[in-house]
């Protein structure tokens, strides 16, 4: 598994470095912003870091589902089913290391912002006042219509919650993806007919998730409940995924 791993990382590589370049000469521009009191530069560094922010997990995640796409769909790619290897451990290489990518990722981002906080507010002489204006900027946040506490054992929540419905959501999209390689391959509108499935999969999820969460008052045990369900969903969405590219795609 973990030579699997590896040989999915390396396929993958090449995007992560790049956003990390990125993101080092955003924070660069950031702290010359900060220590220079050039605010114009600050500003936009801080507007690069935001979207890197936003966007990485979303990348990472989008290019494991490509990759699998041209696995199945190229001759290259489709080499690796004809390795001593079950789909079962190749798709689920690739869901984990998706999965640890995604983590470390968001890890890196909240550690990076929480230092540049940290620093603006130090250089500001305001540092006392942070952890005051963290709790009055989070305290407009709400999960299923409910306040968001800020504690450790509360982010440790949010944490898992985030990396489960990540994680079921790739493996929605990679059934999605399988359907319309393995079953609808060459059928017209097939591109079509698996987004619209990935799209019904992903409401029947969050349908299943709410129905089963409605009456959890909590904040805690809701986020945990959500997100084990999540990794649950994640789990059948797997199971069926790799059944179909041991019946279709193994050789």
């Amino acid at each position: 598994m973990l030579k699997l791993m590896k040989y999915e990382f390396r396929k993958t590589w090449i995007t992560k470095v790049i956003l990390l370049a990125i993101t080092a000469l955003a924070e660069a521009g950031y702290l010359i912003g900060l220590y220079g009191d050039h605010e114009n530069t600050m500003g936009a560094s801080i507007l690069v870091l935001v979207l890197l922010a936003m966007g990485g997990v979303m990348v990472i995640g989008l290019e494991s589902i490509l990759t699998l796409h041209r696995d199945m769909n190229t001759k290259q790619g489709y080499m690796l089913f004809m390795t001593p290897n079950s789909c079962y451990r190749i798709l689920g290489a690739k869901v984990l290391e998706c999965g640890l990518s995604i983590l470390l990722t968001g890890a890196f981002f909240f550690a990076l912002g929480a230092l540049d906080i940290t620093l603006l507010f130090a250089k500001e002489g305001q540092l006392s006042e942070l952890w005051k204006e963290i709790q009055d900027f989070l305290s407009h946040f709400s999960i299923e219509d409910r306040a968001l506490e800020i504690n450790m054992r509360s982010m440790f929540a949010v944490t898992f919650m985030l990396l489960a419905g990540w994680i079921s959501l790739i493996t929605t999209a990679y059934l999605a993806d399988v359907i319309s390689s393995a079953l609808l391959n060459g059928k017209k509108f097939n591109g079509v007919i698996s987004f619209v499935l990935f799209l019904v999969l992903n409401w029947a999820s969050n349908w299943v998730i709410s129905r089963a969460t409605g009456a959890i008052r909590d904040n805690f045990t809701l986020l945990m409940v959500h997100g084990a369900l999540s990794l649950a969903l994640a789990a059948v969405m797997y199971f069926v995924t790799a059944q179909l590219m041991e019946r279709r795609l193994s050789v």
